[in-house]
């Protein structure tokens, strides 16, 4: 047992009594202890707010940072909802262009002859307004009627090769044959001013001259002239303008 002691003497100023204190080594060895523990858990409780306080600095970063992703996330999802619309699109497209397209080596189902002569007919039967859906199917409108710098007096209808095309409405056929930009054509006078042109097609079944009427079957679709797959373009002019087609035919 050690029993030598410390002894602190404290002086006062002036002439105040001197006070003396006495500790064991023994009990200042536990206070040495005690205080080395007290100062420890201080620093350690100093390090974990310190780490506590960084962390929390961080906080706004990190919610800033939580809504970016959210905003890229909602993105991201409006991005595949377009992609999946096109994907929608473009298989509906696939099939208009290659669905019922006639086996290579055969040749397509083509209408009854026509049994009337061929002239000239000065009062077209049934001629009337062109609002009658040009094709058998409805097609898919690729391009409608623009104006301006890169106008399209038309519409683009994407439909198989070979499907039928009919007359708007009936008339006299004023003009068939093969033109660069239209390819194989057939234009169409339904008195009244009106007129109806449909280009791009693989065959036609009419002349000029020819009487038809409406629904009547002139031509099968195709990708000929200036045209980079099968469609029908199909225009309306009125007094020789172009009106647009939607303002009088509907689509099925």
């Amino acid at each position: 047992m050690d029993d030598r002691r410390l002894t602190f003497i404290v002086v006062p100023h002036g002439n105040l009594e001197t006070r003396t204190y006495e500790i064991s080594y023994r009990w200042l060895k536990v206070l040495l202890v005690f205080g080395f523990l007290l100062v420890g858990g201080f620093a350690v409780m100093v390090g974990f707010w310190w780490y506590i306080a960084s962390q929390a600095a961080r906080v706004p970063g990190l919610v800033q940072e939580v809504q970016m992703l959210q905003e890229e996330r909602a993105k991201v999802a409006e991005l595949a909802r377009t992609l999946a619309e096109v994907e929608a699109q473009y298989e509906r497209v696939r099939q208009l262009l290659g669905a019922d397209a006639a086996p290579a080596g055969r040749e397509p189902l083509l209408p009854p002859l026509r049994t009337e002569s061929r002239g000239n007919v000065s009062a077209p039967p049934g001629a009337g307004t062109p609002d009658a859906w040009p094709l058998t199917q409805p097609g898919y409108i690729t391009q409608k009627l623009t104006e301006g710098v890169e106008s399209h007096p038309g519409l683009d209808i994407a439909v198989a090769q070979d499907s039928y095309i009919r007359a708007a409405a009936g008339g006299i056929v004023r003009d068939a044959g093969t033109d660069e930009v239209y390819g194989k054509f057939v234009l169409i006078d339904h008195g009244d001013g009106y007129e109806s042109m449909y280009g791009h097609a693989s065959q036609i079944f009419v002349a000029p001259g020819d009487s038809v009427e409406r629904h009547e079957v002139i031509a099968l679709s195709g990708s000929t002239g200036r045209s980079t797959a099968p469609h029908l373009h199909f225009e309306v002019r009125r007094e020789g303008q172009a009106v647009d087609p939607l303002s009088l035919v509907r689509q099925p």
